[in-house]
């Protein structure tokens, strides 16, 4: 039989066999069930519907990890409407171009935000307002009222709402690219692709009903990785807070039983030097396993997680436009958990998920060799991946057919072994191409993390007259101090030429007190590369 495959099932099922366990618990500590959460639920949908707001309308949430967040995702899904979170780290113009890029009917925004969107209140469609918190911004609103979110819920008839029909290729989310090399691009996500995701997201996580997991990841990330939608779907346990700093995450952890949590690889490194000051307790009943996005850590990272924590590590890889998993290493026939070799694989990019083709093809299209060498652009094709970039056509073209027809191009260089594992070598802007060659910056940094004396590191092209651009490397030390980082430019050098070839090896070191990230945690090189390059016309790497 053929049954439409819905991002509403998921509190639905939820709330059948769930409804009085917890859904949410706060770092403050406040407990929400799932009956208690999806009346809110219900009550907020009947008051999207009374305000105007209609099937495929908008709405717009920014909001950190909060119980508000979730009930506002599903809430719009349930009247057939699209979930748009935004990034609560942009400045307001950034959000006026993505609140009209998008139309939103609605914004739904915690308290401390509602500044930035009272600055483009006059240039944005949107109608419905909705606060955390009215009598927090009451007297710091420049622009208009904005509706107690709980005042709304509390005054509103759950049985009111009208669920409407709706199918699985009506469009569930928007959710916004990080426009670093242009305005950001509204990834259409269908509630085909968002179930599909979460299905094989629960298997390949691991993810079970007990399953207690920290929010440290932002939800407004595709979703918070689709989270949003799997521990709900399995009735696990929301750790929901608004802000969390190393000491709150090892706290959170053991006073929670935390079981799960994602991180980026600058978080994991925040994790291990504030273990090393404070060696505080690092599990609470659960045992616990983290993973990570992207390119993964470094080995030295990854070994103190597991061997000095007791946590259990998982790679991921995956982009907005892919659910966003597709990719992990952490398939166990591969390695022995008990043996120093299993680094080796868990520090590799992984294998596809189930329903996920993933290839790596040269600029003609072609496969690469399995020879763990070869350079290309990973590709994929899912049932997962996005529909189109929101009212982009050309763009969408292009993903969909740069070197290879109908398959998604992602943007990052990798390598294939010969068992089909891949490893991330760069985005195709962050290649170094120093006299011809070229030089992944990823295998530089690994290669300092190693050094005891960094412990931050992002390395970028940087010009030079005689070999077109070179590899620079900034460090926050591990003294915290960039003036007295405690190792010198010579002595780093002098360590990586024991693991690389000379030319790979960097030709300028600058200590710093921080580096620009992202707000899942990710290094911002484009800053780094803008300030390197502003003096010159191009990048011989087009970075």
């Amino acid at each position: 039989m053929h049954r439409e495959l819905l991002a509403t099932e998921f509190l639905d099922r939820a709330r059948r066999y769930y409804g009085e366990m917890d859904a949410v618990v706060t770092t403050a500590g406040d407990r929400v069930t799932y009956d208690e959460l999806g009346d809110r639920v219900d009550r907020l949908a009947a008051a999207l519907q009374t305000r105007g707001v209609e099937k495929g309308d908008r709405v717009a949430v920014i909001d950190p990890n909060t119980r508000y967040h979730l009930e506002s995702a599903y809430a719009t899904l349930q009247i057939g409407a699209v979930h748009t979170p935004l990034n609560y780290r942009l400045t307001p113009n950034e959000l006026d171009y993505i609140v009209n890029d998008c139309g939103a009917k609605a914004i739904v925004a915690d308290y401390e935000y509602t500044e930035k969107i009272d600055a483009i209140r006059d240039e944005i469609p949107t109608e419905v307002f909705v606060t955390t918190d009215a009598d927090a911004v009451a007297g710091a609103s420049t622009a208009g009222a904005w509706e107690d979110f709980d005042t709304v819920v509390a005054d509103t008839d759950p049985d009111t709402y009208d669920r409407p029909s709706m199918d699985e290729a009506d469009i569930a989310a928007i959710n916004y690219t990080s426009g670093t090399t242009g305005n950001p691009k509204g990834v259409v996500m269908s509630h085909r692709a968002e179930a599909i995701h979460t299905y094989t997201s629960v298997a390949h996580q691991e993810i079970r009903d007990d399953d207690v997991y920290l929010w440290t990841l932002p939800m407004f990330h595709a979703n918070g990785w689709g989270h949003i939608f799997s521990l709900t779907g399995m009735g696990a346990t929301h750790v929901c807070t608004r802000g969390v700093g190393p000491a709150d995450i090892f706290e959170t952890i053991v006073e929670a039983d935390v079981s799960y949590l994602c991180a980026a690889p600058t978080v994991m490194n925040m994790l291990v030097d504030y273990y090393r000051e404070h060696e505080p307790e690092t599990l609470g009943d659960n045992p616990l396993r983290i993973a990570s996005g992207g390119a993964a850590p470094p080995e030295a990272t990854i070994r103190t997680l597991e061997d000095e924590f007791g946590w259990h590590f998982k790679q991921m890889y995956g982009l907005t436009e892919t659910g966003p998993l597709i990719v992990s290493s952490d398939f166990r026939r591969f390695y022995d958990d008990d043996s120093d070799s299993r680094f080796a694989i868990k520090k590799k990019t992984g294998i596809g998920f189930m329903g996920c083709e993933v290839a790596v093809v040269d600029e003609d299209g072609e496969m690469v060799p399995r020879d763990g060498e070869s350079i290309g652009e990973v590709v994929v094709r899912g049932n997962q991946i996005l529909e189109a970039y929101w009212d982009k056509p050309k763009e969408t073209e292009k993903a969909f057919n740069d070197r290879i027809k109908g398959w998604f191009h992602t943007g990052d260089l990798a390598t294939v072994d010969e068992r089909g594992f891949l490893t991330i070598q760069d985005r195709k802007k962050d290649i170094i191409i120093s006299g011809g060659e070229n030089i992944s910056s990823l295998e530089l940094e690994d290669v300092l993390h190693d050094h005891p004396a960094v412990s931050e590191v992002a390395i970028v092209p940087t010009p030079s007259e005689r070999w077109g651009e070179s590899p620079k490397a900034f460090v926050l030390p591990t003294t915290g101090d960039a003036q007295n980082p405690g190792v010198t430019e010579t002595e780093l050098e002098s360590f990586m030429r024991e693991s690389l070839a000379g030319y790979k090896v960097v030709k300028e070191v600058e200590f710093v007190e921080s580096l620009p990230t992202t707000a899942t945690g990710k290094i911002q090189k484009f800053e780094l590369r803008k300030r390197e390059w502003q003096a010159e016309d191009r990048m011989v790497g087009e970075g």
